[in-house]
């Protein structure tokens, strides 16, 4: 698939702009294990890069235009990039261009001093089903600006270019996972990073050896990060933060809930609750890692999605539906992944049973007469590249 969509987007690029491209990058999305709504709160995550991709095909021009087009738009758009703004960008352009500003923005780059480039964009990574198309698209773009405008980068710093195009071009409030995970992924292991510090560390999964596939349900229930109950939540978690007088709820141990109990509403608290407890099963789940491989990690994971489901309440129902079918259907584990109000769940599964859970996991939709979900497992994988 990789050598297909390699060869697919440089046709299309050549298509669109009649010209060759100098190169093709491409960035995974990601799977997040465990630990979600915790990266804005300076907390802990355990991502993994998967293997769909999106890939960006660019060429260098002799001006200083940007052109970006895609496969799953007929818009071309076109700016100087001396005019590029947080504003000036909209649409699904505004992850390409986004980050093209944030380079400028964050002082990578003299905007004004780079060569105009095309960029066609491809992908496999699902659209709003949790596994973080957005964040794909800007890691390879943000790889390829980086080496055909000769920036002297580091790939954490290229996650914050990719986390500032997010919050301020696409205007969602998003933390630093998914461009962490998607430009440091490798090859059977999940991304530690310590949000705070912006500190990563891979941790190895062993899934292969232990005999374990991790599938993905997509529900098929999209869902949109710029809009609505995302916002809320995290605005929630400020407030939390605000009231128990600390910097973030990362500084706020499972310990210190009896207070927090005490002091804040029933809503705030069970926000908070879920963070503080959710960073702890990220830590738990490292340590599991670690110690007894990934056949231990089950009960973390189920615990992880009933905390999203009745403390920070994102859950939806055909989410909950995708969870409880696969646990009755063998698997170790399993939890909603991603922002929630849709997208996907992921289980941690016994390979001689995946095939059982997915008969199992869409009967149960037909059955409650929701949308057919979209199954498929995915392989922890290499984080952002140059394909040629």
């Amino acid at each position: 698939m990789t050598q297909d969509l390699r060869e697919l987007v440089r046709a299309e690029f050549i298509e669109v702009f009649g010209t060759t491209p100098v190169g093709v990058w491409s960035a995974p999305g990601r799977v997040n294990l465990i630990g979600e709504h915790t990266d804005y709160n300076e907390g802990f995550v355990l991502p993994f890069a998967i293997d769909r991709r999106t890939f960006a095909a660019v060429g260098v021009r002799d001006d200083s235009r940007i052109r970006v087009a895609s496969t799953f738009s007929d818009e071309v758009a076109e700016i100087s990039i001396t005019e590029l703004s947080a504003d000036a960008v909209s649409g699904w352009a505004a992850y390409p261009l986004g980050v093209a500003w944030a380079l400028g923005e964050l002082g990578f780059a003299d905007l004004g001093a780079v060569p105009g480039v095309d960029i066609m964009i491809e992908s496999d990574v699902p659209v709003g089903a949790g596994l973080s198309s957005s964040a794909a698209i800007e890691s390879a773009v943000a790889v390829a600006l980086a080496e055909l405008w000769q920036l002297d980068i580091d790939r954490p710093a290229l996650a914050r270019v990719g986390r500032l195009a997010e919050n301020e071009a696409v205007g969602a409030p998003t933390g630093i996972m998914d461009q962490m995970a998607s430009l440091l992924g490798r090859d059977d292991a999940a991304v530690f990073i310590d949000c705070r510090s912006q500190e990563a560390d891979a941790v190895d999964l062993g899934l292969a050896g232990a005999g374990l596939a991790i599938l993905v349900i997509d529900t098929q229930v999209e869902h949109a990060h710029a809009t609505g109950g995302y916002r809320d939540r995290r605005a929630s978690c400020e407030a939390g933060a605000a009231a128990l007088g600390v910097a973030s709820l990362r500084d706020v141990e499972v310990a210190d809930l009896v207070r927090a109990k005490e002091l804040l509403d029933d809503v705030t608290f069970r926000r908070v609750r879920h963070v503080v407890t959710e960073n702890q099963r990220v830590l738990d789940t490292v340590a599991t890692l670690t110690a007894a491989g990934p056949l231990e990690i089950g009960e973390l994971l189920d615990a992880s999605h009933r905390s999203m489901r009745d403390d920070f309440e994102i859950s939806v129902p055909e989410l909950d539906l995708a969870v409880e079918t696969a646990q009755a259907n063998g698997a170790l584990g399993a939890r909603m992944t991603g922002g929630g109000f849709g997208g996907s769940a992921i289980a941690l599964v016994p390979q001689g049973l995946v095939s059982q859970v997915q008969v199992a996991v869409d009967g149960a939709f037909a059955e409650h007469g929701f949308g057919q979900p979209v199954t498929f497992t995915v392989t922890p994988s290499a984080g952002a590249r140059r394909e040629v």
